[in-house]
């Protein structure tokens, strides 16, 4: 018999209550600190901060919790949708960015961040408006698929440079998510991405290819850069790296829709209705937002907290907001910070393997369960403009614009492209909602 579903936490009492939150860290942890470690990498680099990055994770979901008056159990974390445009960012070499130093460029890839969660307000008070059906209508699965797609390939080969650093170390943390994710059962299904990171990095502090210099050197307690360097971490503004990061929320608010649909489903409440999908899209709009600001990475809705949900039956958002307390209290941890900063670069490189694979894999998973029909031209057309785009501007596009140096990326090109054509190609009969293939699973995280 099925255990009964607890929609009122503390009837469990504050002890399991801490444990429930617990368990809701670990998932979301793994995917979540990934990202500042993949953006300091050799292959992109940029300086994300990893206490920065759980901080705006704990402030982004207790504030998603209060836009959606406590309703919605959702945890924010680091979306992996935008690890394209950090790669670009750190590549991009043109105009101001000529020589510019990684610091500084991550200042205005962080703008873009800002830009990009201001484009999920505007598509919440267009949903507002007229309706989610209406605005689907111009983000079908034909444009989305593929645009994901091209996210997790153009970020293939960062994932092969830094696994060939030590092929054997790479292919355990392969190995251990994989096992993990197949055969593992209960919360090691969960967090398969966690244990291959902590898996691999015993192994790589056994065969003493760990320095622990940095980790020796930190303390204990500190502030995040955003306060002990408040101007080197504010966001800078410029059209370029708006236009490189911005269109990437095209792909992440399809992503929250589906994690919206997946966690109304899993716990029997349509919270596309109350609190609302402008609600929750206003939560994780101002969430990133507030985050690119301060030199944090976009936020996005975790699949992995849905997953613990399914398995623990516990419905209560308060269990949720216990894991961004503990999110909070670890971002103030330098020490913590340099322990997970000291992981070996084919570590990463094992874990992209998966991640970046994944990523596209989702996207093609977004078009079979919606039968996107690719018999018809029309829908043929849209996705093979897109993937020429994504993948074929390599270097992007740069052009003058009022005398200023405008480069758009490949994502961008490809966003542009598909959502025109979409529009102005005769034959569009996609209707968001009619089955449950809007539910394209999450590209933010494993």
């Amino acid at each position: 018999m099925d255990q009964e579903a607890i929609r009122d936490a503390r009837k469990l009492g504050v002890p399991k209550m801490l444990l429930l939150g617990l368990q809701h860290m670990f998932a979301m942890f793994g995917a979540t600190i990934l990202v500042p470690i993949l953006v300091n990498s050799q292959e992109f680099p940029l300086p994300l901060s990893i206490q920065t990055t759980l901080f705006f994770a704990g402030v982004g979901t207790l504030f998603f919790h209060l836009c959606t008056k406590m309703k919605v159990p959702a945890f924010l974390g680091s979306s992996f949708a935008f690890l394209g445009g950090f790669a670009a960012m750190g590549a991009m070499n043109a105009g101001i960015y000529a020589g510019m130093a990684p610091a500084e460029k991550l200042q205005y890839a962080c703008g873009g961040i800002v830009a990009a969660g201001l484009l999920y307000l505007l598509l919440a008070l267009v949903v507002k408006l007229v309706g989610v059906h209406k605005v689907m209508r111009f983000l079908p699965p034909v444009v989305t698929g593929p645009i994901i797609i091209c996210i997790g390939l153009n970020l293939a080969p960062s994932a092969v440079n830094n696994a060939s650093t030590c092929w054997w170390l790479a292919l355990i943390a392969m190995a251990i998510i994989i096992v993990c994710n197949i055969w593992g059962k209960g919360m090691i299904k969960i967090i398969p991405i966690l244990l291959g990171v902590v898996g691999a990095y015993i192994v790589a502090v056994l065969t003493r290819q760990v320095d622990f210099n940095s980790v020796k050197e930190a303390a204990w307690i500190g502030f995040q850069p955003f306060i002990t360097d408040f101007g080197g971490s504010i966001a800078k503004f410029d059209l370029s790296a708006i236009l490189v990061m911005a269109p990437i929320a095209i792909a992440s608010m399809m992503e929250h829709i589906g994690d919206m649909s997946a966690i109304s489903a899993t716990v029997g409440s349509n919270f596309m209705e109350d609190p609302g999908l402008h609600r929750t899209l206003v939560g994780d709009g101002i969430a990133t937002a507030l985050a690119g600001l301060f030199g944090g990475p976009a936020n996005t809705t975790y699949g992995e907290n849905t997953g613990v949900l399914v398995l623990s039956r516990v419905y209560d958002p308060r269990v949720i907001r216990l894991a961004a307390v503990y999110a909070l209290v670890l971002s103030f941890s330098p020490k913590f910070a340099a322990l997970i900063g000291s992981l070996p670069s084919a570590i990463i490189g094992g874990v992209s393997f998966i991640l970046y694979g994944m990523i596209s894999s989702i996207g093609v998973r977004n078009v079979v369960e919606n039968q996107v029909d690719f018999t018809n031209s029309r829908n043929l057309i849209i996705a093979a403009v897109i993937l020429v785009c994504g993948l074929g501007f390599s270097s992007g596009l740069t052009f003058q614009v009022a005398g200023a140096s405008v480069t758009l990326t490949g994502l961008a090109i490809a966003a542009i492209a598909g959502i025109v054509l979409n529009a102005i190609l005769p034959g569009n009969d996609y209707e968001f909602g009619k089955d449950t293939g809007h539910n394209s699973g999450s590209l933010g995280k494993y």
